[in-house]
Order: C-alpha cells, then structure tokens, then sequence
C-alpha cells in the first residue's frame, strides 16, 4: 500500500494547497418539542472533504473523485491532509498520468515515503 498527498490548485491565489481537515464535523440536532443535548463528532471522509474544496479549487472535485475512484481510495491522513491510497507504484503512476490527461498541472500527487512521519500542523 501507498500513499500520496493531493495537491490542488488554489482557485485565488494559483498556488498548490492541500485540503486538511482541521477537526472532526461536530453535529447536534434541534428538537421541535424538548432540548436535545447530544453532539457528535465525526471527521470527513476523503471524498467529503474533496467536495468540500467546491469554489476553492480550479477543478470540480466531483471530476476529480470519479477519476480517482478506479485507481485509488482518497483519505483523510494522520495530520489531516488529503491523500490517496494505491496498491502499488504501478497504479500511483497511471493515476498521475490520468490526472495530468484530466487536468493538466492542476491537480498533483506527492508520494509519501513509508518511513515519513506525519506532517506537524502548526
């Protein structure tokens, strides 16, 4: 199994940014009859968090999940940031070529060697 880190191209800036979650989503409900006190967290997934990048990015990131999809699992990495799980460096190379035919050099892939840490986030 390997890794590689998504980096998209910033919609304002054009510069490369990787979408991170930054904490779990935090959902409550609002009852019509009594005060509900329960909240619960839960991170996204890897494609909830690439929707999310809608309007942010220069690509649409449903595109970019369908591409991803038959080659790879996105997921959300140990520090937060967006990766895609291959099985092996066969399929990181035709995803990578794929993503270049789909988007150009708007979307990109940074493998993340077996022995890397996580990146700190602060």
């Amino acid at each position: 199994m390997i890794r590689a880190r998504v980096w998209f191209r910033c919609a304002a800036m054009k510069d490369p940014v990787q979408p991170i979650l930054v904490e779990p989503a935090r959902i409550g409900w609002q009852a019509k009859f009594r005060e509900v006190e329960l909240t619960i967290e839960r991170p996204f997934s890897g494609e909830e968090l690439a929707h999310r990048m809608k309007g942010w990015i220069t690509v649409d990131p449903g595109d970019f999940c369908r591409v991803v999809k038959p080659l790879g699992w996105l997921k959300i990495f140990d520090d937060g940031g967006l990766v895609v799980e291959m099985e092996d460096e066969r399929q990181f190379q035709t995803l990578e070529r794929t993503l270049s035919e789909h988007f150009g050099d708007q979307v990109n892939l940074e493998l993340i060697p077996k022995s890397s840490p996580p990146r700190s986030s602060g």
